[in-house]
């Protein structure tokens, strides 16, 4: 399996450079780190006072990789889920926050070991992953990276300014399906036929 860091640049290569895009409830992003993170983080990387889009702009792929090894892998505890789950909940997390957490607690419950949907990493939710891992070793990793497919979908489904994350403009996967199924055998990937039914109800 990959080291937390090795996953950290994968992220950080995945997220891609400077976007400022305003359906994006995130705001300005460099390598997935969003000016909100900055700030909460007092991060002012230019020193003149404030944490701006200037300090998002300044941002270095180091500074990012960093930033995710200790503020959303290890603050979070998702070293003490399964070795499976590591890669698909990490890289969720810089995408989705504590939603990613949700995603596998219900998950979870659904598979029979109960656990609450709080979004926080504590001994029930690693008790229950632990016992879904030993039930099915070969599948968790895959019906976890399904659920965050369907998580993504519903959100689009909800919000329309998200669809293009979703969908691309040639009717295509979007970015936030592909990602999904990166971490998923190929066999429970959806042909595009698929996923044009999934997205045949959206304007």
């Amino acid at each position: 399996m990959p080291s937390v860091e090795e996953i950290a640049r994968e992220i950080v290569a995945r997220e891609g450079g400077f976007v400022n895009d305003p359906a994006d409830p995130g705001g300005a992003t460099k390598y997935g780190v969003t000016l909100g993170t900055l700030r909460g983080l007092g991060l002012d990387l230019t020193g003149d006072g404030t944490v701006s889009v200037a300090d998002v702009k300044a941002l270095s792929r180091e500074q990012a990789e960093a930033i995710f090894v200790e503020h959303y892998f290890k603050r979070p505890g998702i070293a003490a889920l399964p070795e499976t789950l590591h890669a698909s909940v990490f890289d969720m997390y810089v995408n989705a926050g504590a939603n990613a957490v949700k995603v596998l607690q219900r998950l979870l419950t659904e598979m029979g070991f109960a656990c609450t949907a709080d979004g926080a990493i504590g001994p029930q939710t690693v008790a229950a992953a632990a016992q879904a891992a030993a039930a099915a070793p070969g599948h968790l990793a895959d019906a976890y990276a399904i659920a965050r497919r369907n998580y993504y979908y519903s959100l689009a489904d909800a919000r329309p300014a998200s669809r293009k994350y979703a969908r691309r403009r040639d009717g295509g996967k979007g970015g936030w399906i592909t990602r999904a199924e990166q971490f998923m055998a190929p066999q429970y990937r959806l042909t595009e036929a698929q996923h044009q039914a999934r997205v045949a109800k959206w304007a």
